[in-house]
């Protein structure tokens, strides 16, 4: 029985109306910040949906969002997975729609791959892996989209596809959590994400993104569990994440060789903020390999790596085309990282023998200032390419204590040029003491994605 106000009946199923203080199967009322506070509500059980654990909800999660996408022009809808726990295969949003999902509610991902639809590959990327999984949730085309929560949980239960992947027995590739993709206006937040199939968050051909407040945890042997992957994104922030993974934590790309660079849409503008990682295979933020379309105007400041592989990592090859410049780093902080700052041109992977190898990728302007760390196996391995050095690289500020067992010089460096200042142990010869500090955006430069703010919206 609705406890609402007032109710809008659309092909047989009971909708909600927020025209008030809207109330959570009898629950007390829940707050969360949103972009946009929506007019209308609906709780997922209103369209038959079963939080057993065991009930398939695809259909009822599809019945809801076809129904509430008629309200887009109305002031929009939110629809509410109250406690339980959900099954269900992939689910399409809407514009003008916001999915919150409740503190004591979990998503759980379907097993059964005949609940992804398969959709093309990325253009960016081009055909040869074939067709793929959609994700979980998934959203194409779209304007003004959440999906937030209580820090509801979603469960990926990705053992079984990392079985198939690893005994390739997967004939297409993996679903992502959460995969919105040529939309504008994206909100995720607030929410803990484990064990996704392959990446947990990934953003493609998107502006205007807001990824805040986040806990993605997979076992750290899982493979390509990404935590967070923005993929030809203008105008996005990442903000206050914690994340273990088998992967980079953050993993920032543009497409791959002549595909990447046919397509033409870099990730730019981009901010990372507060971010806290694990991955002892990966990167806490990596730039790359797959950087064909650009990368430029990236921003970190307060990044925590624990037991990285690496803690800022730049990828690339011949082959590649395309660039990463004007990136910067500061204030972070590592502990058992093997490398403080990888920049290799040395990834050999292509997606098939139609790519240049006379494009050569442009990568200047690197910032890395501010950091201290402990029980550092390597503070520097960058690796230019001959003929194509990488260009403009400062750093300043570091203070890095040395692996008791570290076997190696704490620089190698060949083909790239810059300047350092206050590093210590003391930069490699191309990066020569000028006693002077690192440029890092001001203030004043803030980016246009800083200046959305959330408004407060209840359940």
């Amino acid at each position: 029985m609705c406890s609402y106000k007032n109710s809008l009946i659309l092909e047989g199923f009971v909708i909600c109306l927020v025209l008030g203080l809207v109330r959570v199967s009898g629950a007390e009322k829940v707050e969360y910040e949103a972009f946009e506070c929506r007019k209308h509500s609906a709780v997922l059980t209103d369209f038959g949906g079963k939080g057993d654990g065991v009930t398939s909800n695809t259909a009822a999660f599809k019945a809801a969002i076809a129904n509430l996408s008629k309200l887009a022009s109305d002031g929009g809808a939110q629809l509410i997975v109250p406690p339980g726990k959900w099954l269900t295969g992939s689910l399409n949003l809407t514009s003008y729609f916001t999915l919150y999902i409740h503190k004591d509610a979990v998503l759980l991902a379907s097993q059964d791959e005949s609940e992804y639809p398969l959709i093309d590959p990325l253009p960016s990327y081009g055909n040869a892996a074939g067709k793929r999984f959609a994700g979980l949730i998934f959203g194409t085309n779209l304007e003004n989209v959440v999906v937030t929560g209580g820090n509801g949980t979603i469960d990926g239960q990705g053992e079984i596809w990392w079985k198939k992947f690893k005994s390739h027995k997967l004939k297409n590739a993996r679903p992502a959590l959460i995969e919105i993709m040529n939309s504008t206006i994206v909100q995720i937040t607030n929410l803990t994400m484990i064990n996704s199939p392959s990446s947990h968050v990934h953003p493609t051909y998107s502006k205007g993104v807001v990824i805040e407040s986040l806990t993605i945890i997979a076992p750290t042997d899982s493979p390509n569990t990404v935590g967070i992957n923005p993929d030809s994104c203008e105008d996005m922030r990442i903000v206050g994440c914690y994340v273990v993974s088998g992967d980079d934590c953050i993993a920032v790309k543009s497409g791959l060789d002549q595909y990447g660079i046919k397509y033409d849409k870099p990730t730019e503008s981009l901010a990372i903020r507060r971010l806290t990682c694990t991955s002892p295979n990966s990167a806490a933020i990596a730039l790359g390999s797959e950087m064909s379309g650009g990368i430029q105007d990236v921003r970190a400041d307060g990044v925590h790596a624990v037991n990285c592989q690496a803690a800022v990592r730049i990828e690339t090859a011949p082959g590649r085309g395309g660039y990463v410049k004007e990136v910067y780093f500061r204030n972070v902080t590592l502990d058992a990282v093997k490398y403080a700052f990888w920049l290799t041109a040395a990834n050999g992977s292509h997606p098939d023998e139609g790519f240049d190898r006379k494009a050569l990728p442009e990568v200047k302007n690197i910032t890395l200032m501010n950091m201290v760390g402990k029980n550092v196996s390597m503070v520097g391995n960058l690796a230019g390419i001959a003929g194509d050095p990488f260009i403009g690289i400062c750093i300043s500020n570091v203070t890095v204590e040395m692996a008791a067992e570290k076997k190696k010089s704490p620089w190698n460096c060949s083909d790239v040029s810059g300047i350092s200042s206050g590093v210590s142990p003391k930069a490699c010869d191309l990066l020569p003491e000028k006693r002077e500090e690192c440029f890092y955006p001001p203030i004043w430069q803030m980016m246009q994605i800083d200046w959305i703010h959330f408004e407060t919206c209840s359940t």
